[in-house]
């Protein structure tokens, strides 16, 4: 069996998968190392024979939950770096180095499974765009807050905004205008990015009409799947592009 992770700034994705069929045997979000370590360990009749991860975290971090790993369950982790090259797609980033692993990693998986070209879309704590053409070509992407930054920002800095999860959830059963301030930033939060999504597609069909590939990813994709007609959900579209590059036979 093998573990695969996905570090993020604020939680890391993990899951556990045979070698063989990549059937998922667990899997889950954690919000520390410690957390993580403990529910791999859970698993019944898990035995590893390898980990490989992608991570944005800083390298003190990065290496100390790969000593944890190596230590818990006395498996060496494979960590995926920067490429200019990969299963096809070459990275568009002026400075390669500089692109975010994990949005390389979802630009390759997402050319593996489309076969030419793809918008590839991630709604996590930001919302990502990237665009790889139909020659293996990434032509770059754009950022911005996703709804967990936008949301925390403005209760940071507006002392009135003031709610809980439940009651965000609660305010998603509907995107008409909002009666309080939990409906209205909620929603308006939620509009904001599926205006980025129409925008993003709009900038695509002018790239290559309507030959073209959409893939949605992250936590919060299925808020915006309404404004992405025909678009593929992929929750583990990083780990398709990890898979590529850190082979494990």
């Amino acid at each position: 069996m093998i573990l695969e992770l996905d570090c993020g700034n604020s939680f890391i994705k993990w899951r556990v998968i045979h070698a063989d069929d990549a059937i998922i045997v667990g899997g889950g979000i954690v919000d520390s190392d410690q957390a993580l370590i403990a529910q791999v360990a859970k698993l019944p009749n898990v035995h590893l024979r390898g980990a490989r991860m992608v991570s944005v975290r800083s390298e003190e971090e990065t290496d100390a939950l790969m000593r944890a790993i190596t230590c818990d369950f006395g498996v060496i982790v494979q960590t995926a770096h920067p490429a200019t090259e990969m299963a096809g797609v070459r990275n568009g980033y002026t400075d390669h180095q500089r692109l975010g692993m994990d949005r390389w990693l979802a630009a390759v998986g997402a050319f593996h499974l489309a076969k030419g070209a793809c918008l590839v879309m991630d709604f996590g704590t930001a919302a990502k765009a990237d665009f790889v053409a139909a020659d293996g070509q990434h032509l770059g992407g754009y950022i911005c807050p996703g709804m967990p930054l936008m949301r925390s920002q403005l209760r940071t800095h507006t002392r009135r905004i003031r709610y809980d999860d439940a009651s965000a959830e609660r305010a998603l059963t509907s995107l008409l205008p909002g009666r309080s301030t939990v409906e209205a930033v909620e929603r308006g939060c939620v509009l904001m990015l599926q205006g980025f999504a129409r925008t993003q597609i709009d900038q695509a069909r002018a790239l290559w009409g309507g030959e073209f590939s959409i893939f949605l990813t992250g936590g919060d994709a299925p808020l915006v799947e309404v404004s992405a007609p025909g678009a593929r959900v992929v929750p583990d579209l990083v780990f398709v592009g990890l898979a590529m590059a850190c082979p494990l036979n």
